[in-house]
């Protein structure tokens, strides 16, 4: 299901976390490289994301969606 959002409206916080709802950056650019460039392109995308939630943040993508997403835009 995709959902909408204003860009002007605030979203909502749970417990304190401020929701990321995106836009995500998109991988799909890099599928053309060597698999070992893919995978270290896929490590730094988890480190971003571990990053942000380690900072207080909640992503609105599940994580099992997001590696879904990554690995098939990386095609790994």
């Amino acid at each position: 299901m995709t959902t909408t959002t204003n860009p002007s409206q605030a979203l909502p916080q749970r417990a304190g976390a401020t929701i990321i709802n995106g836009p995500w950056p998109t991988y799909s650019q890099f599928k053309g490289l060597p698999e070992r460039e893919r995978w270290t392109i896929y490590e730094l995308a988890k480190a971003g994301r571990r990053a942000l939630e380690g900072n207080g943040f909640e992503m609105a993508e599940s994580y099992d969606a997001f590696v879904r997403r990554v690995t098939e835009e990386l095609e790994l």
